[in-house]
């Protein structure tokens, strides 16, 4: 199971949107642009509704874009490679690979240049990394760093937050891991200790459980480590309170859905969902104003057709 929360300081207009196999895409990037038709359906979670801020597709691998300041992305011009806009990173992914190991061995050719732009409604560029989990517990982690493309590839990278670079990230939680979990973990709502708190409790939290039972300790982890609703720290928009929480049960292929601003969980069941190119249609849950709009349960019906963002 994959789980995440999504901080940050004000609405991130998100919606869950269905997206079926056979769609043709492109890079948005001008003339200068990668071109797919999407292998896979994907169930995703938008930002802003311009953007696949995260995402889990019909073949059970998931991917999920995080806030990383540190983040530098290449030189893009005419003569780069096809430019793929970073709000189409994650769907790239859901819509071309069923495993992490296939995602990484097609990024490690570098198909295309990530081209960044400003966050909307602000005058910043939109910083990320990206994560990819798989049905068989494989992981990966790509930023970009100084302007080249770094993935950590293994199962062993259980837990991913924003600052610092991930591989500063390993170094502070091996700090904390010498200490033990069972002595004492940081309690602030800074990224690298989430990011102990996160490691020391997916690793406490028994393996043997029954799928709900699973579901029940995993949502309690991303729990612990979401921000009240209500705080945020000036200038840092990675500090900020958390709006919603995913998680993703990959061998049952269920993707939950939970907003701080609602009572109740609800989910989506991929394997219910006409994927196909000749029957699937793009279809959308309205999730309202800071994701207000109240679903409970089972609510795979609760899609409405729409146009594509």
């Amino acid at each position: 199971m994959t789980a995440r929360s999504m901080d940050w300081k004000s609405d991130i207009v998100s919606n869950l949107w269905v997206m079926p196999r056979g769609m043709e895409r492109n890079g948005q990037t001008g003339s200068n642009t990668l071109r797919w038709t999407s292998k896979y359906g994907s169930v995703i979670t938008s930002g802003y509704d311009i953007s696949t801020t995260d995402g889990v597709n019909e073949a059970g691998l998931a991917a999920n874009l995080l806030w990383l300041v540190e983040s530098q992305y290449p030189e893009f011009s005419a003569q780069s490679k096809p430019g793929l806009t970073i709000a189409a990173w994650a769907q790239y992914v859901l819509d071309n690979f069923a495993t992490v190991k296939e995602a990484v061995a097609a990024l490690k050719e570098q198909p295309f240049t990530i081209v960044s732009d400003s966050v909307p409604g602000e005058n910043r560029l939109a910083t990320l990394h990206l994560s990819m989990s798989d049905a068989s517990g494989d992981s990966a982690i790509v930023e970009y760093i100084g302007g080249k493309q770094v993935i950590h590839h293994s199962r062993d990278y259980q837990v991913m937050t924003n600052s610092p670079v991930f591989e500063q990230q390993l170094a502070l939680n091996a700090y904390w891991k010498e200490i033990g979990g069972t002595v004492m973990l940081p309690g602030t709502n800074r990224a690298s200790d989430r990011f102990a708190r996160a490691s020391f409790y997916v690793n406490a939290i028994p393996k043997d459980q029954t799928p709900n039972k699973t579901l029940a300790s995993v949502f309690s982890v991303i729990r612990n480590v979401s921000v009240p609703y209500g705080i945020s720290t000036p200038g840092q928009p990675n500090i900020s309170s958390t709006r919603w929480r995913t998680v993703f049960d990959h061998q049952r292929k269920l993707y939950f859905f939970e907003s701080a601003l609602t009572p109740n969980t609800f989910w989506v069941d991929l394997k219910a969902l006409d994927f196909s190119k000749e029957k699937g249609k793009v279809m959308k849950i309205d999730l309202g104003p800071d994701q207000n709009h109240t679903y409970s349960g089972d609510a795979t019906g609760q899609f409405k057709a729409s146009e594509p963002f």
